[in-house]
């Protein structure tokens, strides 16, 4: 294939053209036995303890930004996914909707990212699939990666463990994702410096796994940031969330960003960030986690679960009082992951 080639509706068609960008750009980069023999499934072979499996789509305008580009998005953010449930990730799938138009040479550079994030991580990209829409029809890629991982014996998370007098942390920084998103926008003529946080969290989160027995929940606080994880958190729950404003980690570049703009850095994306609670019998042991590790180090405990009100979570203000933090309930910003 010629570097300076479009995608045509010829690509998609199942044909020579098809076959040609099978092999000479996705088999080219993505090479592993698993993938190589191009049958319609991958045969991942037995496998012991339990299986997770998620999927995400990934969506972003622009396709390349500060820190990070729709490649590496979409094989990190399902990788979290599978990391924050407690499991290893080990395979992913990869679903390309390609927009007639789009050059070759872009697409290239975002399946080599993906693969160089996939390497980074341990993970193999072992079947997928590609389509082509017509020009307009898409924002030039969108991509869909389904992961399977292994969750290790004897762990079990989840929201029925949570109880009051549970804490809550952060692994660091919120909102820097969405932040660098508008930044390469460029539609607000804002000079700043900042770049996406997308990163794989495995690491960190096996390793809070391993060495804190009530760990109780983890999440990545993706589409509606912070303070929507915390919902969920809390949705039909018989308890509530308290967090504490002074002590929530925002660069003070974000907070620039979104203080003449309108917006709330606990309502942005991050791509690398882990929400969890913890018993508490372990801050201590949680917070010195954090700090060792290179994703935790601006991590911090930033609230716990209170009795009442249940299905809430507050936000006690720098000023002392006390507002109910709501789940986001529209957009500020469209296709940011």
């Amino acid at each position: 294939m010629k570097k300076d080639n479009r995608i045509t509706k010829a690509h998609g068609s199942g044909g020579k053209l098809t076959h040609d960008l099978i092999r000479n750009l996705f088999v080219k980069y993505f090479n592993n036995e698993k993938l190589n023999s191009l049958s319609d499934s991958a045969i991942l072979g037995k496998m012991k303890g339990e299986l997770v499996f998620t999927t995400d789509s990934h969506v972003v305008k622009p396709l390349f930004y500060p820190g990070g580009d729709i490649g590496k998005l979409s094989v990190v953010g399902t990788v979290n996914d599978l990391a924050v449930c407690g499991a290893k990730p080990l395979w992913l799938s990869c679903g390309m909707i390609l927009e007639e138009g789009l050059e070759i040479i872009t697409l290239e550079k975002i399946v080599a990212s993906m693969k160089k994030t996939a390497d980074d991580i341990g993970v193999s990209i072992v079947t997928g699939d590609t389509k082509v829409v017509e020009h307009d029809a898409a924002d030039g890629i969108y991509i869909n990666t389904a992961g399977v991982g292994i969750l290790p014996k004897g762990v079990v998370l989840g929201l029925d463990k949570v109880q009051p007098g549970d804490k809550v942390f952060v692994s660091g920084f919120i909102g820097d994702h969405e932040a660098a998103i508008i930044k390469a926008r460029d539609e607000f003529n804002i000079n700043i410096d900042i770049e996406s946080d997308c990163a794989p969290v495995y690491n960190l989160t096996s390793e809070l796994v391993s060495k804190i027995p009530d760990l109780r929940i983890m999440r990545d606080p993706t589409r509606g940031g912070l303070a929507t994880t915390l919902n969920e958190f809390v949705w039909g729950r018989n308890f509530g969330i308290l967090i504490y404003e002074d002590a929530i980690p925002v660069r003070e570049v974000v907070r620039g960003l979104c203080e003449p703009l309108g917006f709330d850095p606990l309502y942005m994306a991050s791509e690398g960030k882990v929400v969890f609670i913890v018993g508490p019998d372990n801050i201590e042991k949680a917070s010195l986690i954090l700090k060792s590790h290179l994703l935790g180090k601006n991590g911090k405990m930033i609230g716990e679960v209170i009795e009442i009100p249940k299905g809430k979570v507050l936000l006690k203000t720098q000023i002392g009082s006390e507002r109910i933090l709501d789940m986001l309930t529209g957009e500020m910003l469209p296709r940011i992951c």
